[in-house]
């Protein structure tokens, strides 16, 4: 499978791929959450999908990186996104008098390229924090029934489904899933299999059969 907008050399005679990041679920792991979850045909198109909170529009997953919900880091006087790079970033700095909630520099170790990626809020969009189970999927597969409460709590769960990582890779992903798109670097695959398929089974979502054979393809290397 060729993942969007990369090469995939494993097709190449004689390529081996590059063995799994440190801290990668490994072949069993992931086998083991392909068979936990749910597989459909296709992705529906389930009309509704409005994730803009301005007058009239939908706000179907509430405003972006609210502190208003119950889970882990909400209610704690900080947005989702500056908890989320709170946690991810190393040498991390706040802005005073926020009381360690805004994030003003840092280091990023990038889940998806394996590069390291210096942070200064000044270019902000430089890190980006990614939806690992893409919300616009999420209505599609399943999250237009659930009550609003549970599509907030989703769309900021700082433990399964929030990733910071770099700015260009977030953008080339958009709201792909793993059929349509993997980490460029394919060292990082196994992890992103195992989180994209850990979020899956904690909220019954269910995955493509297209999804099921890139995962399925992803685990044979690690």
């Amino acid at each position: 499978m060729t993942a969007f907008g990369s090469c995939d050399r494993a097709s190449i005679p004689g390529f081996s791929p590059p063995p799994p990041a440190p801290g990668s679920p490994t072949r069993v792991q992931i086998e083991d959450l392909l068979a936990r979850v749910q597989v459909v045909a296709d992705r529906p198109d389930n009309p509704g999908y409005e994730r803009g909170c301005k007058s009239g529009e939908g706000c179907v997953f509430g405003p972006a990186w609210t502190d208003d919900y119950d889970g882990p880091g909400g209610h704690d006087g900080c947005g989702t996104r500056d908890n989320v790079l709170a946690l991810s970033l190393t040498e991390v700095t706040f802005r005073d008098g926020t009381r360690n909630c805004v994030v003003t520099s840092g280091v990023l170790a990038d889940p998806y390229s394996g590069e390291s990626v210096a942070f200064v809020k000044a270019d902000a969009g430089k890190i980006q924090i990614d939806h690992v189970y893409p919300l616009s999927a999420a209505w599609d597969m399943g999250a237009n029934a659930w009550t609003p409460d549970k599509r907030v709590q989703f769309a900021n769960d700082i433990d399964f489904n929030l990733l910071a990582v770099n700015g260009p890779d977030n953008q080339s992903k958009s709201d792909s899933t793993p059929a349509q798109w993997l980490p460029p670097n394919a060292a990082y695959r196994c992890f992103y299999a195992g989180k994209y398929l850990s979020v899956a089974a904690q909220y019954a979502l269910p995955i493509t059969q297209a999804d099921q054979r890139a995962l399925s393809s992803v685990a044979q290397n690690c």
